[in-house]
């Protein structure tokens, strides 16, 4: 009988664990039962989020799915509970650290941009709020900022608040991590800052912001920017599109910290399955 190819699913179950071995321990603790492996956790919660499900329906899922068995090693399905538990026992810093090792998957140029968007923190439809008139401050949102590589589509770093925090504040954290991926910062006039421009200058970035026009020097420097270089700030739409898309467009956790690892995993699953 003819061997089937991998599919997608499989390449991707397989470099999820290949991350996850290179920086995180085999087990949680010395007095662990060892049944299952942080490694297999990673990489079930990395699936739940790509196929956009809840604990159940993937463990559900995964009984017709031997090779993915296989390929993590798993001899017998955990419980929901356990990959529950699993996921509040990581650490965001592991979360972080993986996103990190994922970037070097993908052929970066340096040239990066910074954008924010909503994602929901409730379930509900946006045909059932529409039909209520639920307000905004029913159905809250996360304000989550993206710096993304505009040549692989790579996500590099994240921020994620609870508040409706201005913009201008956001960008300098993300840049001081991120300095040494970081060539070209891309960003709309929300980021027009002197703190974000001066802070760019002093790690060698160069900032390609576009200027609020109270003034007609604000005009022309505004015209004198590289219209193909800032055009390219468009794909951090695109990756915020196909998050949405994809992943969904809401968070399922009731917890904020838990919401906040939801998204960070949410962006190593968008880098693995770019890198495929």
């Amino acid at each position: 009988m003819q061997a089937l190819p991998k599919s997608r699913l499989l390449q991707f179950v397989e470099q999820a664990l290949h991350l996850a071995r290179r920086d995180v321990a085999r087990c949680s603790s010395k007095f662990s039962k060892r049944r299952y492996t942080l490694h297999q956790h990673i990489v079930l919660l990395c699936l739940k989020v790509r196929k956009n499900t809840t604990y159940r329906e993937l463990l559900d899922e995964l009984i017709e799915m031997p090779r993915i068995w296989n390929a993590i090693d798993l001899e017998v399905l955990p419980s929901p509970s356990t990959l529950c538990k699993a996921f509040n026992r990581l650490d965001m810093a592991v979360w972080r650290v993986l996103l990190n090792l994922s970037v070097t998957l993908l052929p970066t140029n340096g040239v990066v941009g910074i954008d924010a968007s909503g994602f929901d923190r409730s379930h509900a439809s946006k045909h059932y709020t529409k039909l209520t008139k639920l307000t905004t401050l029913t159905i809250q949102q996360l304000k989550v900022t993206l710096l993304v590589d505009t040549k692989a589509n790579a996500i590099i770093d994240l921020h994620v608040t609870a508040t409706r925090k201005h913009d201008s504040p956001i960008a300098p954290s993300l840049i001081k991590r991120n300095t040494a991926e970081v060539a070209i910062l891309l960003g709309d006039k929300g980021y027009n800052d002197q703190k974000i421009r001066a802070l760019s200058r002093e790690d060698n970035l160069r900032p390609l912001i576009k200027h609020r026009e109270f003034s007609a020097l604000h005009k022309a420097w505004n015209a004198r920017l590289d219209a193909d270089l800032y055009g390219q700030r468009s794909q951090n739409e695109t990756v915020n599109s196909h998050l949405k898309r994809k992943y969904g467009a809401f968070v399922r956790s009731r917890h904020w910290w838990k919401q906040f690892r939801e998204l960070v995993i949410g962006c190593l699953t968008h880098n693995i399955d770019r890198a495929l």
